[in-house]
């Protein structure tokens, strides 16, 4: 193989503006400046199964997008500033985030992921999206715990 025309490896960050994954993110950063790696950051959005009633008009799968987006991009520039010093992708996928960061973690060299340390019961240390994930991941996981959150 050339390694002229090997790629980078792609670290995988699941994003949701939460206090945890722009912790996840700052540490794939740091990893990301080490390694040489390119950062995939990932926002998975659905569309409320409850949302409103049958009477409500229902905001378009389009502008739930959108505000994924711009979630995405206000948590990218929280984490990494003007000039991150690394490549990063940004991408906002429809889907249940477990899921979604999976198929995102395909030929990745790794998945960060953040954990508010709940996931329905106190005390517990990650959540289920991050536990799914490192029972589920085709690579190594990372969970970075927000040490904000008191126990």
């Amino acid at each position: 193989m050339d390694v002229s025309e090997s790629k980078p490896d792609r670290i995988v960050v699941g994003v949701d503006g939460s206090a945890a994954s722009l912790r996840a993110l700052e540490w794939a950063l740091r990893e990301a400046a080490l390694t040489g790696a390119v950062i995939e950051a990932v926002h998975a959005w659905e569309v409320p199964a409850q949302y409103g009633t049958g009477m409500m008009v229902l905001p378009s799968g389009e502008e739930f997008e959108t505000a994924a987006k711009e979630s995405l991009a206000r948590s990218i520039e929280q984490a990494a500033g003007s000039d991150p010093g690394v490549e990063i992708e940004q991408n906002a996928v429809a889907g249940h985030a477990a899921k979604v960061l999976i198929d995102a973690a395909d030929g990745a060299a790794l998945l960060v992921v953040g954990s508010r340390g709940h996931g329905g019961f106190v005390g517990t240390l990650v959540g289920s999206v991050s536990q799914y994930c490192v029972s589920h991941a085709p690579c190594p996981v990372v969970v970075v715990r927000d040490l904000s959150q008191k126990d």
